[in-house]
């Protein structure tokens, strides 16, 4: 069984939970939020609200609308579009998980059966189709071409971002290049839209929701590539899933981009073996976090994720200084270090 790393241990936690700080900002407008998601969700269709309802209340810290509220206040906006178009990202967001797990076969998520374990893949694609719609719907309710634009443009960018991962599974020859393509579409786009609509609905200059936008999209990647690295070395407890889901998945991240690249050539062979061929035997996923850890693969990633991380509080540096401004700075440290 893998244990959990530090990476770098001299690098200062935040002292307290960042998401939590940045919550509690926005408390109000979150749980408004969560309204508009429980009565949106709704359906005649019995299953439909029975089963977008297991994954909604699986959830995590809502980080995705979390972030649309944040932007809005961050901009100086005090009106309520921001609750319904926060709504909108995470039934886009639920949408995918609902989808991504179908695709990659998946019987858990976040430690409890995934939503296509109990009600089955057919259900799941449907209901995550239902989720869509509403999303746009949503969207249409809203009225605004700009966020209409923003919000389809990031659903595109982040099925075919899906499809893109399809294609680099069990390739070991996936360049860097690639794999940053890929967690760009499917992961960072949405992030990079939460963040933009704030600025959208608060009327603020190009210049401001380009930095939003930037913001988002490097922590959206910071976010990812630290998700590849926990996933061989962090405990179920802890996250909610098992050690190595990506390995048995034959997915190529950039841990393994760099450990094959670094590697001796028995080592490329034994990840064409695991990985291509998916042949795994017992202990092979240890062997690979071994020689993950041999060419500081693991440790290299989250200096990446590092780098994004500052990408993205650079920029904030047009927006004047608030507390809201600084838990979205600390949230960056949050995201990098979490678990290390």
């Amino acid at each position: 069984m893998a244990v959990v790393t530090n990476f770098d241990p001299g690098r200062r936690k935040p002292e307290t939970n960042a998401l939590d700080a940045l919550t509690a900002l926005v408390a109000e407008d979150l749980e408004a939020c969560n309204e508009l998601i429980v009565q949106r969700m709704q359906s005649s269709v019995d299953l439909i609200p029975q089963l977008a309802g297991y994954i909604v209340a699986a959830g995590g810290k809502r980080l995705r609308p979390l972030l649309t509220l944040a932007s809005a206040r961050l901009c100086g906006y005090e009106g309520r579009r921001q609750l319904m178009l926060a709504a909108c990202v995470e039934f886009i967001h639920t949408a995918t998980l609902l989808h991504d797990d179908v695709v990659d076969e998946s019987d858990l998520r976040r430690g409890r059966a995934s939503a296509n374990a109990v009600f089955g893949n057919k259900a799941s694609v449907l209901v995550g189709d239902f989720l869509f719609s509403r999303a746009f719907q949503l969207m249409v309710e809203d009225g605004s071409l700009d966020v209409l634009r923003i919000l389809a443009n990031a659903s595109a960018v982040i099925a075919e971002g899906e499809v893109l991962q399809l294609t680099t599974t069990n390739d070991t020859e996936t360049s860097e290049q690639a794999y940053l393509e890929v967690i760009r579409s499917k992961t960072a786009e949405l992030f990079a839209a939460a963040c933009q609509i704030g600025a959208v609905v608060a009327s603020r200059p190009s210049a401001e929701e380009r930095a939003l936008r930037d913001y988002g999209m490097n922590l959206g990647i910071a976010f990812q590539l630290v998700d590849d690295v926990l996933d061989y070395s962090a405990r179920q407890a802890r996250l909610g899933k098992t050690v190595g889901d990506d390995f048995r998945e034959g997915k190529i991240t950039l841990p393994v981009v760099l450990a094959f690249r670094r590697g001796t050539d028995e080592e490329r062979g034994f990840w064409r073996r695991t990985l291509e061929e998916m042949d795994q035997q017992d202990g092979d996923l240890e062997r690979g976090i071994e020689i993950m850890a041999r060419h500081g693969a693991l440790k290299d990633s989250v200096e990446r994720a590092r780098h994004y991380a500052a990408i993205a509080r650079d920029a904030l540096g047009l927006f004047p200084e608030s507390p809201v401004k600084r838990s979205m700075l600390d949230v960056l440290d949050f995201v990098v270090d979490r678990e290390f």
